[in-house]
Formats: structure tokens, sequence, C-alpha cells
């Protein structure tokens, strides 16, 4: 395994791991280079059970996430530079790949309402894996922020879409 210092990222690899799902994890510290464009990395290359072949960039995010007392559940925002990063590598590994997000839930305290009943334990933490392509995230996702350039999709469409990785 390699030596990860995002716990996010250590745990999704430590689930393909001890599945024995085949995967090759990325060096994200260099960019690549397309027609003179740095492009961001992503994060690993699975080869999923089913066959497919999937360019895969985590986004680690806590569930719940608390601000200021309020619990916010299902956080899915990226930056603009995740979409184009991974528009850019599906496209430079052509046919049969498909970029995913994979949002990797740290769970948060006791949960009466876990985001799948498929959940990792790492480290002794709880992660919850929910997964969807970047061209259903694309078709759904909004402007969040102008100023942090971030999108994100309504929660109740996120939530109809992304499947725990269990199941995709």
């Amino acid at each position: 395994m390699t030596r990860r210092h995002i716990h996010y990222e250590a745990a999704f690899e430590d689930y393909l791991r001890s599945r024995g799902i085949p995967y090759v994890a990325v060096d994200e510290h260099r960019r690549a280079i397309f027609a003179g464009d740095r492009v961001k990395s992503f994060d690993f290359l699975v080869y999923h059970p089913s066959g497919r072949k999937w360019i895969v960039d985590v986004k680690g995010r806590k569930f719940p996430y608390d601000t200021d007392g309020q619990k916010r559940y299902w956080e899915n925002w990226i930056g603009r530079d995740d979409l184009a990063g991974l528009t850019h590598w599906e496209e430079a590994f052509g046919e049969g790949f498909a970029a995913m997000l994979v949002f990797a839930y740290h769970l948060q305290g006791p949960l009466d309402r876990p985001p799948t009943d498929y959940l990792h334990s790492f480290r002794d933490e709880w992660y919850a894996f929910m997964c969807i392509s970047l061209a259903e995230y694309r078709r759904a996702c909004r402007p969040r922020s102008p100023s942090w350039d971030t999108i994100s999709m309504p929660t109740a469409r996120f939530r109809a879409l992304a499947r725990p990785i269990q199941c995709a």
C-alpha cells in the first residue's frame, strides 16, 4: 500500500486491498501536461470486478459535517479543476475507461442514519464509499461557490444517483 497522508484516500486504498480489487495508485504530487496545460491528477486506476476500468478521484468528506452546531449531510462539492482533470483523463484513456468520483465519507460519531449499510473500518474509524460517474455528476451539478470555483449536486439528486461502491 502506498503511504498516503490523506486518511480518506488511505481508507479507500485499504478497502480495495481488503477486497482484492486490482488498482494502481497515482502520484498526485505531479500534474500531467496536456497541450501545454497542467491537469489535475486522479487518485486511482481501479480494475473493477465487473470488468470495468475506473479513473477514480477520491473526495473525502465528514458525515455529517458540523458547522456552527448545524449538521450537514451528503456534502458532494468538487472543484471545477476536478471536473476538468477527470474529463481530460477520461478522454486520454479512451473507450473502456470511465471517470468516477468516489466520496469517502468519514463517519462522525454515532449515526442514526449512515449513508449506506456498507461500511468499511480503517484505523478504528468508519467510512462509507459512495460513487457516481463523472457523466452523471456533470449532468446534475450546479455552481456552488464562484469565489472557491466549486460545484455540487442538489442533495436529493446526489442521493438518488450515487451508489455504494460495493453496489456499483
